[in-house]
């Protein structure tokens, strides 16, 4: 059997199935919908079930041919001395759980997160409420032995009579336990449940949070002058992407191939990715087509269109921090924009040129508050938001110059992209 190379690994293409690398037994790359990209497996019979199992060693090119082997050579170790590596893999997990304590935890959520804080005085702040508030009661306690009983207890002396300062830790065990989430180390946030632990805070509203955004009629000169001009960089197509779609950054950052219809020039989100949990259907622009074609070009990833260089979802401070470091200015003179304030930019746009409020209440995938009215008005309008989305981008792209020159006609054709 011939080896596997970097050059039959780059040409590997859908319908290709799997290459065998021809060095390790059971080593093989799996082709994906792009070319070039594939995920590495490891197929073996289990010595412990003697059933046949396939290991994930993780994707090509993030993995190269020399690093697959070499994980693929130390799973064939395990399993000469008896050991199921698959199973192994889990223990060793669970191990590194079972080793992490809270204040682990915290320090290291608070390193990862440090370099994202906008002063020096807010990220002392951001870990020394921990320290005093948390840490005392709940900083020697594994991580995953905690529940949300133990949170709300540690809570519960300062839930009354310090409100704004309990709603800060709270925030902030939240943000920890939610960095266990992402490293394998709990499989749930208890934190989620407090506040049914907890009675309601005396004179605490229901506060709406309103993100920095920039004023819509700014948005023109900020995507042809800024996200447009000079070299392309991911985080520039992806905020232009989100920009015309007006959607969240989680379901951009998360975005996948198979979401896709070229065809329909239609993204349709799935519901477990939407916050409300039901399906969001996007219509999709030219311009917005013309960058998922170029991310396709570029082929990074078997799945995902906007992948982090080491093939993962991006996190959610990749915007927020091109947008600091730029200094993009909003309605908030203290504060820049924030990726989630274009969607207010859109909606004040839409306001502004008279498209209606179910329309673009629906291109931002807002629920229907009334559950009368929800229960009825089943349809998307998802003829009407390709409209406003059409000339959303015309307008935003800068190919009308005030907002007279923006078509209104349902009449506005689409084309079709293959």
């Amino acid at each position: 059997m011939s080896k596997l190379t970097d050059l039959k690994a780059r040409n590997i293409k859908q319908g290709d199935g799997a290459l065998a690398d021809g060095t390790v037994t059971g080593l093989r790359l799996i082709s994906g919908k792009i070319k070039g990209q594939g995920k590495w497996e490891l197929r073996f019979k289990s010595p412990v079930s003697s059933k046949r199992r396939d290991m994930g060693l993780g994707t090509y090119p993030s993995v190269s041919i020399t690093e697959a082997r070499e994980l693929a050579s130390e799973a064939r170790r395990l399993i000469r001395s008896g050991k199921d590596p698959i199973d192994e893999r889990k223990s060793a997990v669970k191990s590194k759980a079972e080793a992490m304590t809270f204040k682990g935890a915290a320090e290291a959520a608070y390193e990862s997160r440090k370099a994202g804080f906008s002063n020096a005085k807010h990220s002392a702040q951001w870990i020394q409420t921990i320290r005093t508030y948390a840490l005392p009661k709940l900083g020697d306690k594994k991580v995953e032995e905690l529940r949300a009983s133990d949170f709300a207890d540690m809570l519960r002396p300062i839930w009354m009579e310090k409100p704004e300062t309990a709603s800060r830790v709270k925030q902030r065990c939240d943000k920890v336990m939610e960095w266990c989430i992402a490293r394998d180390l709990i499989a749930a946030n208890p934190v989620k449940s407090v506040g049914s632990l907890l009675p309601k805070q005396p004179g605490k509203r229901e506060r709406v949070t309103r993100h920095p955004s920039m004023p819509w009629q700014d948005v023109p000169k900020f995507v042809t002058g800024t996200l447009q001009a000079g070299g392309d960089s991911r985080s520039k197509v992806m905020l232009e992407f989100l920009i015309l779609t007006a959607a969240r950054s989680g379901e951009v950052r998360a975005m996948e191939w198979d979401e896709i219809d070229f065809d329909e020039a239609l993204w349709t989100v799935p519901a477990e990715r939407m916050k409300a949990r039901v399906e969001h259907r996007v219509p999709l622009s030219d311009r917005a087509i013309e960058i998922l074609q170029n991310q396709q070009e570029k082929a990074d990833h078997p799945t995902l269109v906007f992948p982090s260089v080491r093939g993962k979802v991006l996190t959610d401070m990749v915007l927020t921090q091109y947008l600091r470091d730029k200094q993009v200015k909003s309605d908030n003179k203290d504060r820049v924009a924030t990726a989630h304030g274009f969607r207010s930019s859109f909606r004040n746009w839409a306001s502004e040129n008279g498209y209606s409020q179910e329309a673009a209440e629906r291109a931002l995938a807002h629920t229907i508050r009334n559950s009368v009215e929800w229960s009825y008005h089943r349809t998307d309008l998802l003829d009407q938001r390709r409209i406003a989305m059409d000339n959303w981008s015309v307008f935003v792209c800068g190919e009308a110059s005030n907002t007279s020159k923006v078509l209104k006609l349902a009449t506005l054709s689409k084309k079709k992209f293959k």
